[in-house]
């Protein structure tokens, strides 16, 4: 079924909303699942409900923050920084993308790229599809961080400290990110060769047209006396995601409140200010429900389990000791192909007791287990990858397809430091 859904969306016979509602449903009837159906798709809704809360307000909070002119600074600075070249823009974008995904959430991360590098590379004409790539991968490299997702799965389904399993990943870490350096080094020089270097030296001090609408609109809806106020509630918003001090949709929903109701106090620039987003908002959360059509089905029918146990059944006793190994490759198709929640409460407990009869540690498996993130968060099963390519108005399939190669470069980064500095062991027997 995944490989089948795969295949429709990259080549475009099916739009992704379409597939992930009538693929599943097709393939569980054909297997013979009438009963309990729609039950099945309902609970993948359920699940995957709050994610859509959470992306609804998020995206409207950062889009009343870019059209306030909290970025315009950041932008100009860059601008000025990258002066036209399209390599300072690649590395640029890697490196800016790293330091804003240390919140550990991939959806924030992809609003404030978007926000920073989106219009440069439209100025510029460079490839949208390699700015998508660069912070698609920073976020799945820096999603290891002991408050983000995989980390704390893993921590909890093999009763592990979050912190042991980061710890000693740090130099993996630097590795994949110098891989992530190396792929905007090659995108940038392929850019570079293709455009050339412009000449931009004025540009900064010009208008900066984030936001919906013309320069004009964009100038109108312009707060510059809000720009601390913003700021603070910026930085207010991301500690308290980062403390957990509420649910992330909660903090985003007061926060869209708040926002709103500074920078544009009258219910018509209120309406207005929301009506210019819907479509950006409607793009991603009717995806997410969709796909919880499909991951309810995935795991009601029992497809997740019998992906788990056929993986399972295929390990030869000689693998053994090489399981530590074996878990950091699986997890970049595994991954891929099923949610975070498949492969750690599913699969992950199996393979850690049987690799504690070779010797390997929960700890060591734990480590080894996050090496796939960076070709993760390319899956159609993420949510928060709808928001990346609806908010730079690229195609899933092309994105999917330009990027995968990368990412599974700063994955193999990962690995080759995981091994080197000894966060988990190639060989190991008691």
């Amino acid at each position: 079924m995944v490989i089948c859904f795969m295949y429709l969306i990259m080549t475009k016979r099916l739009s992704a909303l379409v597939a992930l509602i009538l693929i599943p449903i097709l393939f569980a009837l054909i297997g013979g699942h009438y009963a309990g159906l729609g039950a099945m798709m309902l609970d993948g809704v359920k699940t995957l409900a709050p994610t859509g809360v959470m992306l609804t307000f998020s995206i409207l909070y950062f889009g009343i923050m870019i059209d306030a002119g909290l970025f315009d600074g950041l932008v100009r600075f860059i601008l000025k920084m990258v002066k036209g070249d399209p390599l300072k823009v690649s590395v640029g974008t890697a490196a800016l993308t790293m330091l804003v995904s240390l919140d550990g959430d991939s959806s924030t991360t992809y609003m404030i790229a978007c926000a920073a590098f989106l219009p440069l590379y439209q100025r510029l004409g460079m490839s949208v599809l390699g700015m998508t790539c660069l912070v698609n991968i920073a976020s799945g490299i820096m999603n290891i961080s002991p408050w983000g997702g995989p980390t704390a799965r893993a921590a909890a389904a093999l009763h592990v400290d979050a912190m042991a399993i980061f710890l000693p990943m740090i130099p993996a870490m630097l590795m994949g990110a110098a891989c992530l350096i190396f792929t905007a080094v090659v995108i940038g020089r392929g850019e570079r060769a293709r455009l050339g270097i412009l000449h931009l030296d004025d540009f900064h001090k010009g208008s900066v047209t984030l936001g919906n609408g013309s320069t004009e609109e964009c100038d109108e809806n312009r707060r510059p006396r809000m720009f601390w106020p913003n700021l603070i509630l910026t930085l207010g918003l991301i500690a308290c995601l980062i403390a957990g001090a509420m649910p992330i949709q909660i903090l985003f929903m007061v926060g869209f409140a708040i926002a709103i109701m500074l920078n544009y106090p009258t219910i018509e620039e209120q309406k207005a200010r929301i009506s210019a987003h819907a479509t950006n908002v409607l793009a991603v959360t009717a995806v997410i429900f969709a796909a919880g059509i499909f991951t309810g089905i995935l795991s009601g029918t029992g497809m997740v389990d019998a992906m788990a146990k056929s993986l399972l059944q295929v390990i030869p006793p000689a693998l053994g000791p090489f399981l530590a190994v074996f878990t950091a490759l699986v997890s970049l198709p595994f991954t891929f192909f099923m949610s975070n929640d498949a492969f750690y409460f599913g699969i992950l407990p199996v393979i850690a007791q049987t690799a504690a009869q070779y010797g390997i540690t929960p700890l060591e498996i734990a480590r080894a287990s996050v090496v796939g993130q960076p070709v993760h968060l390319l899956s159609p099963l993420v949510p928060s990858l709808y928001l990346l390519v609806a908010l730079a108005k690229v195609d899933l399939g092309d994105h999917q397809r330009f990027a995968l190669k990368w990412a599974i470069l700063a994955s193999l980064g990962l690995l080759a430091g995981g091994l080197l500095f000894g966060a988990f062991p190639f060989y190991q027997v008691r």
